[in-house]
């Protein structure tokens, strides 16, 4: 039996999970629609997701998103979707895993914004202090981690994907092609 191309469609959505160093889950998000997959990342679309926190709240986010997810890097980049422009918010993270189903990675509390006017923010660096502290970080760790933060505010400043607008809407647009609605089959009288 050939598998359709709507099976195909439903076998591509995917869920993303954080974790923090202890190896406990942290944030989870609904399954997204796998777009692209490379070498060097996994990206996912989404129009909303459902977001469970690691102490039982729940929310809906609001932007549509496409959400990177790499391999080897130490971070992932969410390209949200807003009114003025695209928000990206970028974790600083352990690099990416598909496991068991669901693409998994540790949050390493370390956190950039970058606005759509250029303006960037770093974000809970007494949270990352603090946990280098709670879960004691090695040094090769934290400087790991600090590399990476610093590549990234690089690659920001030099506009370097992901945070090129153009492959954003056009990874959102693949999106948005693949999942148009089914049109009912017609029953033979």
């Amino acid at each position: 039996m050939e598998e359709s191309n709507n099976s195909k469609r439903f076998s591509k959505w995917i869920a993303v999970q954080a974790y923090k160093h202890d190896g406990l889950l942290h944030r989870q998000w609904s399954p997204a629609y796998l777009v692209k997959e490379t070498d060097e990342y996994w990206a996912v679309a989404s129009k909303a997701s459902f977001v469970t926190e690691s102490d039982g709240r729940e929310w809906m986010t609001k932007e549509h998103a496409i959400f990177f997810l790499y391999k080897h890097r130490w971070m992932n980049v969410i390209a949200m979707m807003k009114e003025n422009g695209i928000t990206y918010y970028v974790n600083v993270a352990s690099p990416t895993i598909l496991d068991n189903g669901f693409l998994r990675y540790i949050d390493y509390d370390l956190d950039v914004k970058l606005f759509p006017d250029g303006g960037k923010k770093v974000l809970d660096e007494e949270e990352f202090q603090r946990h280098v502290q709670t879960y004691g970080y090695s040094k090769t760790l934290i400087e790991a981690i600090t590399f990476s933060q610093q590549e990234i505010i690089k690659d920001m400043d030099e506009r370097k994907s992901p945070f090129v607008d153009s492959l954003v809407m056009k990874l959102f647009g693949e999106f948005i092609s693949q999942n148009k609605p089914v049109p009912p089959k017609t029953v033979a009288k």
